[in-house]
């Protein structure tokens, strides 16, 4: 709240309190510790109103009214609670629950469902009607994102994240009253959608009508298949994350204990896919500095995040010879398991199973990808599991926050990363929040342009957890105009900029979900109260990624001794004939079904 902002005085459950008039009902309650229920509202979208859960009885007024959406004003008199309006609210969620499937114990989001804890919290052990229920059926058809309308409480979290965060309108309510759903246009299925498998509408769903698609059935199989041998790799904002699902604080790092988990689970090797991320910036630097010396094309577009590169595929095709041609770090990765692991070890690629966890449901699509086929029905990376689906299969060994020491995620056995793939410097691992690709490749250009060590390892004017961040930055007697952007609104804020020539980059990071990776579509859902794009929770994320960074006496990635020996042994130098071959791939225009021109143009029409 902004201190100097006009106050009102407001009665507040018989108390008198003085707050901003620019408070609704919800939030002055809230910083005078009161909490009011709500579903449809979400602190970061837009006010819906819709649910009714957050109803309050204001004076004279002679209605409830919504607290998500009503602004305070002078001498208010609100109660927030009483039996009524405790009667009044169980009823709402009795009725959504009369239309919801009986399916809790077999529901992914059983134990972490807000529907299902708001129910209990209000006393709702019966169910009073028995009539007819609404029924859609599921959409399975797509790679990332699963949609499952009958678990759908027409809160519009998912339409209102889709539009305002991404700004990809794939999703709004078709139909009236009891036929009334949730998909793409004309029902299409998601990946013959607009859809940009980001996955910010499983985040925001407050039950389990979006889901991303699971892959720990093929995972459970293939580390029972005595035949495989089976590999898995973390990306950098996992080890930031996933002590969440074991009720650590937010911002805890747990790299060695993340580490130890899946070796437990029977993987033959752990690889850190922050090596990736130092390979990438080899080849991103070099592939940026021919860029700079030989006029572009610029500005260069970074080709990390897959919810980006599909957005830039779907709205902004003429953009795409600005884009890296360097695969992600996680596709970097996998390629160097089935070709360099691979001959070291004296496997033979058919049998060696690659799982990748990653806090992104996109990279399910980006691994199914063709351009990321080995050769024929292989595929470089063959599972992806996000954060969640990871945290889970650790539980279900019997690691998870028990007492038992030895069984307690945060004390089990400490491990390192597996080599040839396992060492990273710093750079890596900023990978995972905005602005650290940015950050990371600047570190390496800067002593290749001037010939000499930096100056300064961490560029924070670069760092951009706000969402929106353009910078001048100078290596050496260069002066280079950058911007950082996450979330596709904030993206399309730059784009529409260079598109129409009015403001000249050299080099601009963008990744799709808010925050970056630590923001990610499969990172664990948040404690309860708190919400996935909360601010806060990201930056605790982002400063474990930077505190690991800092400890690190690698903090650069081209002096990582594992990426030098890999060019000496096996690629050649960086942007040769043999690293643009297995590192680097491209990209083409992909309209959804029924979609005809350029997809710039079908973006400004809407």
């Amino acid at each position: 709240m902004n201190d100097n902002s006009e106050k009102v005085t407001i009665t507040l459950d018989g108390q008198q309190v003085s707050v901003s008039k620019d408070l609704t009902i919800l939030e002055a309650a809230e910083e005078y510790g009161i909490k009011i229920p709500r579903l449809c509202y979400h602190p970061d979208l837009s006010l819906m109103g819709s649910c009714r859960v957050c109803i309050v009885d204001v004076k004279n007024v002679g209605f409830y009214m919504a607290a998500c959406s009503t602004k305070v004003w002078e001498g208010m008199v609100v109660q927030t609670n009483s039996p009524e309006i405790r009667q009044a609210r169980r009823d709402i969620v009795e009725l959504l629950l009369d239309n919801h499937p009986k399916a809790c114990q077999t529901c992914e989001r059983d134990g972490n469902c807000e529907l299902q804890n708001l129910a209990y919290t209000l006393g709702v052990r019966d169910r009073l009607f028995e009539g007819e229920r609404k029924h859609f059926p599921k959409d399975e058809s797509g790679l990332s994102v699963i949609r499952e309308p009958d678990k759908c409480i027409l809160c519009g979290r998912c339409v209102r994240v889709c539009a305002e965060v991404q700004n990809v309108n794939n999703l709004s309510q078709h139909g009236r009253g009891f036929t009334t759903v949730v998909s793409p246009a004309h029902g299409a299925n998601m990946d013959d959608s607009v859809c940009i498998q980001c996955g910010q509408c499983i985040n925001v769903c407050p039950t389990a009508a979006f889901l991303e698609k699971d892959a720990t059935d093929s995972v459970w199989e293939a580390l029972a298949d005595s035949s495989k041998h089976v590999v898995i790799q973390t990306a950098p904002s996992i080890r930031a994350a996933i002590g969440e699902g074991f009720g650590l604080e937010p911002g805890t790092a747990c790299t060695n204990q993340m580490i130890s988990s899946l070796r437990r689970l029977g993987f033959e090797a752990v690889f850190d896919t922050n090596f990736g991320a130092d390979l990438t910036i080899m080849e991103e630097s070099n592939e940026f500095l021919n860029r700079l010396a030989n006029q572009g094309p610029l500005p260069m577009l970074t080709s990390c995040s897959p919810g980006w590169v599909n957005y830039l595929e779907k709205f902004y095709p003429s953009l795409i010879p600005n884009m890296s041609s360097c695969r992600s770090p996680m596709t970097m990765t996998s390629v160097l398991i089935k070709t360099y692991y691979a001959q070291k070890m004296g496997l033979n690629p058919k049998d060696i199973f690659v799982v990748a966890v990653m806090p992104c449901v996109a990279k399910k699509f980006e691994a199914k990808r063709p351009e990321h086929l080995m050769s024929p029905g292989m595929y470089y990376t063959d599972a992806v599991l996000t954060t969640r689906e990871a945290i889970w299969m650790i539980k279900s060994y019997g690691i998870d926050n028990w007492t038992l020491p030895q069984m307690n995620f945060w004390n089990v056995q400490k491990d390192q990363f597996d080599s040839p793939l396992g060492m990273s410097t710093g750079a890596g691992d900023i990978f995972g929040t905005t602005g650290g690709v940015m950050e990371a490749a600047l570190r390496t250009a800067a002593e290749k342009v001037t010939g000499k060590p930096a100056d300064k390892l961490e560029f924070t004017e670069v760092r951009a957890v706000e969402g929106l961040r353009e910078a001048t930055v100078r290596l050496g007697d260069k002066e280079l105009r950058v911007a950082v952007a996450n979330g596709l609104n904030n993206a399309r804020t730059i784009l529409d900029k260079v598109v129409a020539g009015k403001e000249q980059f050299h080099l601009i990071e963008i990744m799709a979900c808010p925050g970056g990776c630590i923001g990610g579509g499969g990172q664990p859902y948040p404690p309860h109260g708190i919400k996935v794009m909360d601010k806060e929770l990201l930056a605790k994320r982002a400063s474990a990624l930077y505190a690991i960074d800092k400890k690190k006496t690698l903090r650069k990635s081209h002096e990582n001794p594992e990426i030098l020996t890999l060019y000496k042994e096996f690629l050649g130098e960086a942007g040769g004939p043999k690293a643009h071959e297995l590192l680097h791939t491209h990209y083409s225009p992909r309209l959804p079904r029924g979609i005809i021109g350029d997809a710039d143009v079908y973006m400004q029409n809407g």
